[in-house]
């Protein structure tokens, strides 16, 4: 939570180049929903447009015409007339300049020298009016450049302690002309303060040249139609040196910081452009100039003067001037306050925290409702801030952060709850069979009560002897040994696929096809009970070796169709198969203690299997029964020597199946006596004895 708080102030303070796009991105899209509404106020363009510049010819223009344009719109009562152009050479179609480089006869060019100068008709004429003429700068000029500053018309007086080093720098000056300088009544920077992305945003007011302020053309524009010569630059109240605002006659313009006026710009306004060649023509109508505030700029796109604005629109340089001093004209303003990164910074920390602790602690839908209410809140604070007071508040990154904190700390919990859910799983599958769990986290709809029907198959085993055993040896050792044992046995059953039904004692169930459908579920069945007896007659052969009478284990396998589900009450409830083939396995597995062997395989498994070597031990009738069931006894290596060969048993088998006695009772002893403890060959020798024929055995236990 803290972390989290930290990295978000952190970045707030440090306000990096990202953070900033993000900030002027957001502030652009107010501008896109909400322009500055257009009020006519007297401030004009005279647009050297591309209309112009067809009729008139390429620019530059002859300075003669210029001189004539300004004394048109001086005649017509401009209150003050800026050139957003940089006079800075001679003009080149100048008749001492064509009698230098032409090649002209003496009188010529004699009689060209005699020709009014161009740049001093324009100088002539910018002084008969109120002209505010432009410099350029040169961002990548050296910090001390070799020209001076222009020459200084207006006095800066500071409210407060001189804050110079505020004011942007922006490299050496691009002056005019030293005569048309001279003749101007002002001078002011054409440069913006673009941001990264070019786009214009705000209007320096004033700046730093050689250590000294200096005016924008706007702000000039401004001081020269008010016929004033001060300038009051206000520093706002607090340790750090800030402006606030820049007083300019009548009008008091809130600025940022470094004396830029934010710009809020109105849709484009064709009637706030005058073409240039209409003004030289005479067809402007005069009232258009009177009383106005008039620029002289360019459209054309080869004159390269075209900038981009907030609402991603294409506009002249000259534009940006013009809207500023509408602005100021109008009294409208946008404001970036001084408290905004202290106020954007306890937002930013308050959203962390409440974030973190919301997705870490408040139940998810409730979180994400939460969530989704104060990033909205903060968006919708710092819109309303914009459109109803004019305020720029960045609420973009206060809600960035705190979604982003939301976000860590839901997925953080999410790793939490995964990592508790698969211990739990871990843990469960420890009661419960791994597929049953897995089957149950996809399809939690099935932890209900009902069963279905489904074809499935069973293995029982069953341990001889270990109550026994119980008796014999410590009972701490007696359990060790049961655990191994039985931890030995359910991994086998878990290695193929089946689901541990329950454990009674020493005694296990496992069931295959169920929850999960197994085409192969028989040969599952078999193949896990094959190795069930591999592993236990291995365990019980090396306790025995130790001197721990440690018994073999019995199993049977059955299959067939029963109702598989979720059987007991509404509190709790087991899932298991309930039917008859369910019994029927349980009592193969018994009969193996009638019988003496370990393995009995019904034949409706072993019909399903692949071919494996079994030996019939013929058709039992279960007790309670009235159907015979075949039932086998695989062949495997683990009791290969005392067994008797399959082939030889098998056709003692077929002469007792048959009927013929006689031959059945020869075979039988001969295998007897070659291999007597054969418990297959020993029990169909007794059933002779005993006067029983066929295979058909009736079992009166179960």
């Amino acid at each position: 939570m803290l972390l989290t708080a930290g990295l978000g102030l952190g970045l707030v303070l440090v306000d990096p180049l990202a953070l900033q796009a993000l900030r002027h991105q957001g502030f652009d899209q107010y501008q896109r929903w909400q322009p500055r509404p257009y009020t006519p106020v007297p401030v004009r363009i005279v647009d050297i447009d591309e209309a112009s510049l067809q009729r008139l010819g390429q620019w530059p223009w002859p300075r003669t015409r210029l001189a004539a344009l300004t004394d048109r719109l001086g005649a017509q009562g401009a209150a003050a007339i800026g050139f957003d152009v940089v006079f800075a050479e001679p003009d080149r179609s100048a008749p001492q300049r064509a009698a230098q480089d032409w090649p002209l006869s003496a009188a010529a060019r004699a009689e060209l020298q005699r020709l009014p100068d161009h740049d001093t008709v324009f100088a002539e004429s910018i002084a008969r009016h109120p002209v505010v003429l432009g410099f350029a700068v040169q961002a990548d000029a050296p910090a001390a450049p070799a020209g001076p500053a222009p020459e200084a018309r207006v006095r800066y007086v500071w409210l407060g302690e001189p804050a110079p080093q505020r004011l942007p720098e922006l490299g050496a000056p691009v002056r005019p002309l030293a005569a048309l300088e001279a003749a101007a009544q002002g001078s002011g920077a054409l440069a913006f303060v673009p941001d990264a992305d070019g786009v214009v945003r705000r209007v320096p007011l004033a700046l730093l040249l050689q250590g000294q302020p200096a005016p924008g053309l706007a702000a000039e524009l401004l001081r020269v139609a008010q016929g004033i010569d001060n300038v009051i630059l206000q520093r706002a109240e607090g340790a750090a040196p800030a402006l606030q605002a820049v007083r300019i006659g009548a009008f008091h313009i809130p600025t940022n910081a470094q004396g830029e006026l934010w710009l809020h710009y109105s849709d484009a306004q064709p009637q706030r452009y005058v073409p240039a060649w209409q003004v030289l023509a005479g067809t402007a109508d005069p009232a258009l100039f009177d009383g106005h505030i008039v620029l002289v700029g360019s459209s054309a796109q080869g004159l390269l003067d075209l900038r981009f604005n907030p609402q991603g629109r294409l506009m002249p340089g000259v534009e940006a001037h013009a809207q500023a001093i509408e602005q100021v004209l109008t009294g409208h303003t946008l404001t970036r306050p001084g408290w905004a990164i202290a106020a954007e910074a306890i937002a930013v920390v308050l959203a962390c925290v409440l974030l973190v602790w919301v997705g870490a602690f408040v139940p998810s839908l409730w979180a994400a409702a939460a969530a989704l209410l104060l990033v909205s809140g903060l968006l919708w604070g710092g819109w309303r801030a914009f459109s109803a007071h004019g305020l720029l508040l960045d609420s973009f990154t206060p809600a960035i952060a705190g979604a982003l904190s939301y976000a860590l700390a839901s997925l953080a919990r999410h790793f939490q709850s995964e990592r508790r859910q698969r211990w739990l799983r871990q843990a469960f599958a420890r009661y419960v069979s791994p597929n049953r769990v897995d089957h149950l986290v996809r399809h939690p709809g099935q932890l209900e009560l009902g069963g279905q029907r489904q074809h499935c198959s069973f293995v029982f085993t069953d341990l001889a002897g270990f109550t026994a055993l119980m008796e014999a040896i410590d009972p701490a050792d007696a359990v060790g040994l049961l655990n191994r044992y039985l931890e030995g046995m359910i991994a086998i059953a878990f290695r193929h696929q089946g689901t541990l039904d329950r454990i009674v004692g020493d005694a296990l169930a496992i069931m295959f096809s169920a929850p999960v459908v197994q085409p192969d579920h028989a040969q599952r069945a078999l193949d896990c009970a094959l190795e069930m007896h591999r592993f236990a007659t291995r365990f019980a052969r090396e306790q025995q070796s130790r001197g721990v009478a440690f018994g073999l284990t019995r199993l049977g396998v059955h299959s067939g169709e029963v109702i598989v589900g979720n059987f007991g009450g509404q509190t709790i409830f087991d899932y298991r198969a309930l039917g008859d083939p369910v019994n029927t396995a349980a009592r193969l597995e018994s009969v193996n203690k009638q019988f003496g062997t370990l393995l009995c395989v019904s034949g409706t498994t072993l019909s399903a299997c692949a071919p494996c070597p079994a030996r019939p031990v013929g058709r039992l009738v279960l007790k309670g029964k009235t159907e015979a069931l075949a039932v086998f006894e695989p062949v495997t290596d683990t009791d290969a020597s005392e067994r008797a060969p399959l082939a030889a048993y098998q056709a003692a088998f077929e002469a007792l199946r048959e009927g013929r006695d006689a031959e059945a009772a020869e075979r039988l002893r001969a295998l007897q006596a070659q291999w007597p403890h054969d418990p297959l060959v020993r029990l169909h020798a007794a059933r002779l004895a005993a006067g029983e024929r066929g295979d058909r055995i009736v079992l009166s236990a179960k």
